[in-house]
């Protein structure tokens, strides 16, 4: 786990583990569990609200013996570069700084040299988390972080006993791996409740290993529902204030009825213990994807291809859309599902086969959805609200995308004159020969580059960067510094008080808002 000093922010934490702890809790109950059969879905039990009661022994008593143990070894060459040898920004740790001639500067210097070179031995690192049964047969869930790069994975039980563990599938996308282990009699396990139905201010129980220490049993309430964290484009969080620390990733959170709602998989911390506010993926998302690793092993996902962002009020105003809502399209796959039912950039998804859309919820709703289903989109597309049938495509697995170097060009001569937009913080240029080298654009890149951004101007303040490009404004293209002062004059002769510029930069396209009525 990563952990951040006194003087740095606040931090969001997956790896819920420090030195050899990773992961870890809780686990459901059932009274007089009966084994599913082989192929039946997961079961499921009710997670209505319950009384606060007198004491939380009980419950404990029933759920402790499907928390279990995960501990991993995985074995480092001496050229590793796993990120486990990597800091938070995924550079190589620093030698500290000591004095010139300290014995600390040869101890460290000799240390970096003998774990960074090619012909070291190799070096075993263990990991502690946590899991918790969900079959009798010995089907185990945890996070996909606590196994990740394993050469080895256990599952120690509540009396002690060690089992060896097959990783049956994972999924990086929500962190949730489902392992399996042989015992010599039937499990005992807990079941998956109705996340949906877990309330705001409703008690929840979390057991797991925080620090190694097993079995240890937490209690608090749901803090919030449906959070962000920015972990991926899935998130919907339950949030608790029910204590998570390192070691706990990968364990259930319960309801008072002993149904995992969630699994705890992530901690908000300045120091990487707990202060109350952990993340738990909810118990609803998290069955649908253990029943694909279960089948096969891996996870199969709806996809139309589209770059989305949330209508914000100043995007809502750019565009004339009232009232702002909906998610924004920012950009298309070229021969993917939104390609070919003809969206475009500037369209506004708000409903998905007839239920709003909100912001960044559309890609966790599409890729709920079967592949090739048919699915009907209502889009707003500059002041007229549209069906769009659409067919549902199967998300593409990641590529390892190797950035290749453009050959350069010879200088074509002076660039064209730049534009500077005083009141927006940046200054922007065609794009050139010599523009093109100096940011490395693409031979195919078209719009307005940005070559400078003024220090602590509103540009910067959006994010903007030297490089980044300017495509459209307002839903129209643009490829002179001179079609961009005159689409500005246009929203502001529309009497917009904000004008929408698409831009592309390192993560891809996305609209940035600009006011144009003075306030920034």
């Amino acid at each position: 786990m990563r952990v951040s000093g006194p003087s740095r922010p606040l931090f969001l934490s997956l790896g819920l583990a420090c030195a050899l702890c990773v992961g870890t809790m809780l686990s459901p109950a059932c009274a007089e569990p009966q084994a599913p059969p082989a192929t039946a879905p997961m079961p499921s039990i009710s997670t209505n609200a319950q009384g606060v009661p007198d004491s939380f022994a009980d419950l404990a008593d029933r759920l402790l013996p499907a928390v279990v143990n995960v501990s991993t070894q995985q074995t480092l060459k001496g050229d590793s570069d796993e990120d486990e040898d990597e800091d938070e920004g995924g550079q190589t740790p620093q030698v500290p700084q000591f004095p010139p001639g300290s014995p600390f500067e040869k101890f460290f210097h000799d240390f970096m040299n003998r774990k960074t070179a090619p012909n070291a031995p190799p070096r075993r690192m263990q990991a502690l988390g946590s899991g918790f049964i969900i079959d009798p047969e010995g089907y185990v869930v945890t996070n996909n972080h606590v196994i990740r790069h394993a050469d080895r994975v256990t599952v120690t039980l509540q009396d002690n006993t060690t089992l060896p563990a097959k990783v049956i599938g994972h999924d990086d996308r929500t962190d949730l791996a489902l392992l399996k282990v042989s015992a010599p009699k039937p499990l005992p396990f807990v079941a998956f409740g109705d996340s949906d139905t877990a309330r705001v201010g409703n008690w929840v129980l979390a057991i797991g290993n925080p620090f190694g220490l097993s079995g240890t049993v937490t209690a608090g309430i749901v803090s919030s529902r449906g959070r962000n964290i920015d972990q991926g484009p899935y998130d919907d969080f339950i949030q608790t204030d029910a204590p998570i620390n390192k070691g706990n990733s990968g364990g259930p959170l319960f309801d008072m009825h002993g149904a995992v709602i969630g699994v705890n998989t992530a901690i908000y911390s300045p120091s990487g213990g707990s202060v109350g506010i952990g993340f738990a993926i909810p118990s609803n998302e998290a069955r649908r994807v253990l029943e694909q690793l279960r089948k096969t092993g891996h996870v199969s996902r709806g996809w139309i291809g589209v770059r989305i962002q949330a209508v914000t009020a100043e995007i809502a105003d750019g565009l004339g859309l009232k009232p702002a809502k909906g998610a924004l399209v920012a950009g298309v796959e070229p021969k993917g599902p939104a390609a070919q039912a003809q969206l475009a950039t500037g369209d506004v998804i708000q409903q998905l086969d007839g239920k709003p859309i909100e912001g960044r919820a559309l890609p966790r709703l599409i890729a709920d959805l079967p592949v090739g289903a048919q699915a009907h989109l209502s889009v707003w597309r500059k002041g007229k609200t549209i069906d769009v049938p659409i067919t549902i495509g199967a998300l593409p697995e990641p590529k390892d995308e190797a950035q290749t170097s453009k050959p350069a060009h010879p200088d074509a001569g002076p660039a064209e004159k730049s534009v500077d937009l005083g009141p927006f913080g940046f200054r922007a240029s065609s794009i050139t020969d010599a523009t093109r080298r100096k940011f490395r654009l693409s031979e195919d890149q078209k719009g307005v580059v940005i070559t400078d951004v003024a220090e602590g101007g509103p540009a910067m303040d959006r994010g903007l960067k030297p490089g980044d490009v300017i495509t459209e404004v307002q839903q129209t293209p643009v490829s002179t510094p001179a079609q961009l002062r005159q689409g500005i004059e246009a929203a502001r002769k529309d009497k917009r008080h904000s004008v929408l510029l698409l831009v592309h930069d390192m993560d891809g396209l996305r609209w940035v808002p600009f006011p144009l009525d003075g306030d920034h």
